[in-house]
């Protein structure tokens, strides 16, 4: 007989809320707490934007209880700061199907008790591998890049200057400066050398 999970939804939009809830209703082994209370086995988070404040939010305002997080995008930063939350699994919106939806309900419900440091590093590898097996074979990242940018720090990553990265993706020096500056400053990196090592680190290069 399969195990019943007691699974809370909490999300910023009406939309993903009752999709999420109408299908977590259908299975036989889900059965969804409404509101999110201190009985729940697990509780589904899905938030319009990821930021600290909103994980410190969710910290405070929901059961303590394992949680899965869905979400847009996620840094290395927010991993940590999930681990902290209890979050046991991170999906992105654009590889959570509902397989994997409940694989991650069972595996959270079955990790209670890990540490932090056990948490961090499964967070870790699951988003490695959802990066490179399901999201980049999609063109996506879980990172906000698009492809001109990943092209970009995939040729600055290979060690080519401005000049030669614009002469192979026939764009003008000033474009190149510009995607450059646009991925520091959206992503808050500091120069080159730091916009490569986060691309890399993030699996998109």
């Amino acid at each position: 007989m399969r195990p019943t999970f007691r699974v809370a939804v909490q999300a910023s939009d009406p939309i993903s809320h009752a999709g999420i809830t109408r299908y977590l209703a259908s299975r036989p082994e889900v059965r969804v707490i409404t509101p999110p209370r201190a009985d729940a086995d697990v509780v589904i988070l899905v938030p319009d934007r990821l930021t600290t404040q909103n994980l410190a939010a969710i910290s405070r305002d929901v059961p303590h209880c394992p949680a899965i997080l869905i979400a847009n995008k996620v840094s290395e930063s927010d991993l940590l700061d999930a681990v902290r939350c209890r979050i046991m699994a991170v999906l992105p919106r654009a590889a959570a199907t509902d397989e994997r939806l409940l694989d991650a309900i069972a595996s959270a419900a079955s990790r209670d008790e890990s540490s932090p440091a056990d948490l961090l590093g499964e967070l870790v590898a699951r988003a490695e591998h959802l990066q490179h097996e399901v999201l980049a074979a999609r063109g996506l990242n879980f990172t906000d890049m698009n492809a001109r940018e990943v092209d970009v720090l995939r040729l600055m990553a290979d060690g080519f200057d401005t000049a030669e990265i614009a002469q192979k993706l026939c764009y003008s020096q000033r474009t190149v400066k510009n995607i450059i500056h646009g991925v520091n400053s959206r992503l808050h990196l500091r120069n080159r050398q730091h916009a490569v090592a986060y691309a890399m680190r993030t699996g998109v290069i």
